[in-house]
């Protein structure tokens, strides 16, 4: 009798852990400035600007976290998202655009982003069918644009071939935030989507556009990781110098991909501080590699 009182015990206890982790909050989120917040979680982090009367979103993640999203964003402010603004048009950053054009925002990017949701693409070797017509941006730009809400005056600006050739930076100019949406993973080796007309060159004049925009105040979103700022920006930009200028010398000495991908010595140096599961130092020197040979 005692042994099974134990095991009823245990069973409790466990189902009770389990249940707290299914219930756990997928959405954290982050006070940037008083009206400014960044949500973290599976996908790419979120913007979320709180006008006078309206929510500007940057991204939204996979439909499937809609609700905790929309969850998260009421226990900041009650008033409505109007506009939703993609970074660019992977997954999970626009995934949950449908649900959010039927909450009735307004969904704004580059217009490759549009062009690229449209039609059936190739990603990390995967085939994506078109996006719903509902997910599909109604309002798209070519070099830049404004927004003026309230006393924040927001501008949005493309940068070239860089992560894909649909990103865009938001830049708050009165709060001095800027989100980078994927042109920066913060202090990680960064994935540079070569079949969406990503390119190492492009990567780092889309670091060094920024760097040229922001101060040593400048709070910084990045599409993935933690809140950052200018040095470490930098800092991120010296290493993606180095390690295209150390491959550019291997291809000119005539070293093949395999070659390049072999040699663990081109990233040496930065493996311990940006290695991680999703691009590894290996995945880094091959996608640099393709992306000088395409030149």
């Amino acid at each position: 009798m005692k042994n099974f009182k134990k095991v009823m015990c245990l069973f409790l206890l466990l189902s009770t852990h389990l249940y707290s982790q299914e219930k756990k909050p997928q959405i954290e989120s982050v006070k940037v400035t008083d009206n400014i917040y960044m949500l973290k979680g599976a996908g790419g982090n979120i913007g979320v600007f709180v006008g006078e009367h309206e929510v500007f979103m940057i991204d939204d993640k996979f439909a499937h976290l809609t609700p905790e999203i929309l969850a998260a964003i009421k226990s900041i402010t009650l008033k409505p998202v109007k506009y939703l603004m993609n970074t660019h048009w992977h997954g999970d950053h626009v995934g949950g655009n449908e649900n959010m054009y039927k909450e009735g925002a307004i969904i704004v990017s580059h217009e490759n982003v549009r062009k690229r949701m449209s039609v059936e693409s190739l990603v990390r070797g995967k085939v994506k069918l078109p996006s719903p017509k509902e997910a599909l941006p109604i309002i798209t730009f070519t070099n830049d644009m404004m927004f003026h809400l309230g006393d924040e005056d927001i501008l949005v600006y493309h940068v070239h071939n860089a992560h894909t050739d649909g990103d865009s930076h938001i830049y708050f100019t009165n709060s001095n935030v800027l989100h980078m949406g994927d042109t920066y993973f913060q202090g990680k080796f960064p994935y540079i989507d070569l079949d969406s007309g990503g390119s190492i060159d492009g990567y780092i004049a889309a670091v060094d556009k920024a760097l040229h925009i922001i101060d040593d105040e400048t709070i910084i979103i990045p599409g993935h990781m933690d809140l950052s700022n200018k040095k470490e920006l930098l800092t991120f930009k010296n290493m993606l110098v180095d390690l295209r200028d150390k491959v550019q010398r291997e291809i000119n000495k005539g070293k093949s991909l395999e070659e390049v991908k072999n040699n663990t010595t081109i990233t040496q140096k930065y493996v311990a501080d940006y290695d991680w599961s999703f691009i590894s130092a290996e995945k880094i020197r091959v996608a640099i590699y393709k992306s000088l040979k395409n030149k």
